[in-house]
């Protein structure tokens, strides 16, 4: 027989002390980015509740929170990026480590959430495993899930709890906005495939660019066997707007199909950067002139520095989308301009 341990009563906003933020390993820099963007907005000092992660010699993990958390709204930061199960299993057991602490309220905060892109049964007698994923966060006794551009908006109804997913086009906008001030009129904003369109059109609209499509056909997963652009490139400087970047292998075709029609420049604004395999080094030797990811997933070494790779911050929006969470106020408010504006402040001259 299964037994599931009951959860704390739930308190309204108002009876819960200030945020609490704890984080596993899978982005660390990020997590206290947050926590200090969290404090400056306070006007007082938010930081990470003191806990050990780690591993024993055959890999179990272990975690131990060494602050008291009774009563106390928590809010648990952790993608499950590569290495997937390792950061999966982090955030469930941190979750259950909570629960048992007595903790009102536990929101996950996943920047980047893993197994997104198995949505949906692409064929007999496969998984779907964002259901599972969804299936096991709530087991776990996670109250709420605070996340960023999921792959498909449809998983949000695989949860019976509620979802915020931010958008990083909002951010996007006012990068494009800085470094392309002066020739905004030249841009077009790119889908790499018919799936991605509502994406892009939410940044052309922002923007006011007009639309085309890269249109994909697969022999076979992995494998781009042809691309045909939909709609008139000639002279534009044409952004790319995807969630997703892994090997970079559609991503670079797609650039070079654009020159191919007469486009003046690529570039590409990617939400996470897997950045996997021979990514980095594609990016680097493609036409396309810069790729811009955020920092849902933290980067090594090599990503930072190439040429051509930049990292807008997320630290701002995640900070005020929690405070909103915690205050009851709402979180869709952030993807308007006169509220974004403020909270970026400093990160780009345009909004200085």
């Amino acid at each position: 027989m299964t037994t599931h341990l009951p959860k704390p009563l739930a308190k309204s906003a108002s009876k819960i002390g200030a945020p609490q933020l704890i984080s596993g390993n899978a982005n660390l820099p990020l997590a206290l980015a947050i926590a200090q963007r969290m404090s400056i907005h306070r006007g007082s000092q938010i930081g990470l509740v003191e806990a050990r992660v780690e591993r024993f010699n055959d890999q179990e993990i272990f975690v131990e929170v060494f602050e008291n958390v009774r009563g106390e709204d928590m809010y648990v930061i952790q993608s499950t990026s590569n290495p997937a199960n390792d950061n999966l299993m982090e955030l469930l057991i941190m979750t259950d480590a909570l629960r048992r602490s007595s903790a009102a309220r536990i929101t996950a905060v996943i920047p980047y959430f893993g197994y997104a892109r198995q949505d949906r049964r692409s064929k007999a007698r496969t998984p779907i495993s964002a259901k599972l994923v969804a299936n096991l966060i709530e087991t776990a006794g996670i109250d709420r899930v605070l996340t960023l551009d999921l792959h498909a908006a449809q998983i949000q109804g695989f949860f019976d709890i509620p979802v915020d997913n931010l958008h990083a086009s909002p951010v996007f906008a006012l990068d494009i906005e800085h470094h392309f001030k002066d020739r905004m009129d030249e841009l077009m904003v790119i889908s790499p495939d018919v799936g991605g369109v509502a994406r892009a059109r939410e940044l052309a609209k922002r923007i006011n660019a007009p639309l085309a499509i890269v249109d994909k056909r697969r022999e076979k997963a992995g494998e781009v066997a042809s691309m045909t652009v939909i709609g008139d490139v000639t002279g534009r400087t044409c952004l790319i707007v995807d969630d997703i970047c892994d090997t970079a292998g559609t991503l670079c075709k797609a650039a070079e199909t654009l020159m191919e029609q007469g486009a003046k420049e690529v570039h590409a604004y990617i939400t996470h950067g897997v950045l996997s395999g021979p990514a980095i080094e594609r990016v680097a030797q493609s036409v396309m002139k810069s790729l811009v990811i955020t920092d849902s997933i933290e980067q090594g070494a090599k990503v930072r520095a190439a040429p051509n790779i930049r990292i807008a911050p997320t630290a701002p929006i995640f900070a005020q989308a929690i405070l909103n969470i915690w205050g009851g106020r709402s979180v869709s408010s952030l993807f308007e301009t006169t509220t974004l504006v403020p909270i970026y402040e400093g990160f780009y001259p345009c909004v200085a």
